[in-house]
C-alpha cells in the first residue's frame, strides 16, 4: 500500500467537488477546482487490478486536504495506514508494523496527481484532454508531460459539478479505480490534522 501511496492513493488529492464549476466539460471542471478549492474532506473506495485484471484488492477510507501543501489520507479497510503530508515532509504510518517512512516533499510529489493539490502548475505538468462521457459522468485525461513521474495516466470522472471517479494507471499497468463519496469542500480543518508525531517505539525511516 505504501507505493500506492504516489501512484494512486494520493490521486485523491484531485477528488474533491468542484464546488460551482459553470462549464460542464471535465477540463473545465478540473481546471475550476484547482482554482477555487482550497480544502476538503471525503471517504472513498479504492479497487486495484492487476494488469490482467485478474487479481483485485479494495480498500476504504477517508481524506483530508488544505492548500498549500497539506494532506491527509487516513485507510481503515482492510488494513490501518496513515499518510499525512504537513507541508515539508511526506509520513507514511503503518501502525501494524509500528513503522513511518518520512521522506521530503518536493521529492515526493513530481509530477503525480498529488501536485494538483499541493499548488503544481496544472498546465506544466500535465497535458488535458476531454474523453467521451461515460456511465453518466464526464471524464477528463490528466496525461504527465514528464517521463519519470510514474504513472501512465490519469482519468477523472465527474457527475454534473462533483468529481466522482478516478482512474489510474501506474508504470507497471496496475489499475486503480477510486470513487467518492460525502464530499465536502472549502471546508475549515485543524491544523493537528497535518501533523504526525510518530508515537513511542516506532521505527522511523528516512526514504529517499
Amino acid at each position: 500500500m505504501k507505493k500506492l501511496f504516489l501512484n494512486s492513493a494520493l490521486g485523491l488529492a484531485l477528488l474533491a467537488a468542484t464546488a460551482g464549476a459553470a462549464r460542464a466539460d471535465g477540463v473545465g471542471a478540473l481546471q475550476q477546482f484547482v482554482a477555487e478549492v482550497k480544502s476538503g474532506r471525503a471517504s472513498f473506495t479504492q479497487t486495484v487490478s492487476s494488469p490482467d485484471g485478474r487479481r483485485k484488492k479494495s480498500s476504504s477510507g477517508s481524506f483530508e486536504f488544505q492548500r498549500p501543501n497539506q494532506f491527509r489520507f487516513s485507510y481503515e479497510k482492510p488494513a490501518p495506514q496513515l499518510i499525512i503530508g504537513d507541508g515539508k515532509k511526506v509520513w507514511v504510518y503503518d501502525p501494524e508494523l509500528a513503522q513511518a517512512t518520512v521522506r521530503a516533499m518536493d521529492q515526493a510529489l513530481g509530477a503525480t496527481p498529488v501536485a494538483l493539490l499541493a499548488g503544481g502548475d496544472l498546465q506544466r505538468e500535465f497535458e488535458l484532454k476531454n474523453l467521451p462521457s461515460e456511465q453518466g459522468l464526464d471524464w477528463v485525461q490528466a496525461s504527465p508531460r514528464r517521463s519519470d513521474s510514474g504513472f501512465q495516466g490519469l482519468k477523472l470522472g465527474f457527475k454534473g459539478q462533483t468529481l466522482a471517479a478516478m482512474e489510474f494507471t501506474d508504470a507497471f499497468g496496475q489499475r486503480s479505480l477510486m470513487q467518492f463519496s460525502e464530499v465536502q469542500v472549502n471546508t475549515r480543518l485543524p491544523a493537528e490534522r497535518f501533523r504526525f508525531d510518530p508515537p513511542a517505539g516506532t521505527d522511523v525511516v528516512q526514504s529517499r
